[in-house]
């Protein structure tokens, strides 16, 4: 009589896949995938009634606006960004530097690295959010 070795229990994993990461928030994808396969498995005898069906509609369609909505606040946020470093070209500007030290210097002009801006100041560039504080540069009136 032949012996059937048991078998372990031990599970192998490959180092090499990428973990899957689980999210709070469902995607347009993940929506749509769930939306098919409910209408594909439903019972014949009890389809889904129209009042279902529809609000799963609605709530596809606030799902894409509000997908759509966060794309274009994104898209708003960088034009500001823009913006308010232009505004300070010519300006001088405040930033902390090692330690307590206070670095001040002119904005000579504004770098995007990574899509935001950075502001050039003694041939370092500094981001908006460092800079503690800004002075307005005069011209001195010319006198006739």
């Amino acid at each position: 009589m032949a012996t059937i070795p048991p078998v372990s229990s031990a599970t192998t994993t490959d180092s090499n896949s990428a973990a899957r990461v689980p999210t709070k928030t469902m995607a347009q994808d993940d929506f749509l995938k769930v939306l098919i396969t409910q209408m594909t498995t439903q019972d014949p005898l009890n389809p889904v009634k129209d009042a279902d069906f529809m609000g799963q509609m609605a709530q596809f369609s606030a799902l894409e606006q509000t997908r759509a909505m966060g794309q274009e606040i994104s898209l708003l946020r960088g034009d500001q960004e823009r913006l308010q470093a232009s505004a300070l070209l010519g300006h001088t500007v405040a930033t902390r530097g090692e330690g307590d030290s206070i670095l001040t210097g002119t904005v000579d002009a504004i770098v995007l690295e990574d899509g935001a801006p950075k502001l050039l100041v003694n041939n370092n560039t500094y981001s908006l959010s460092e800079v503690i504080r800004v002075n307005r540069n005069f011209e001195p009136e010319a006198t006739v």
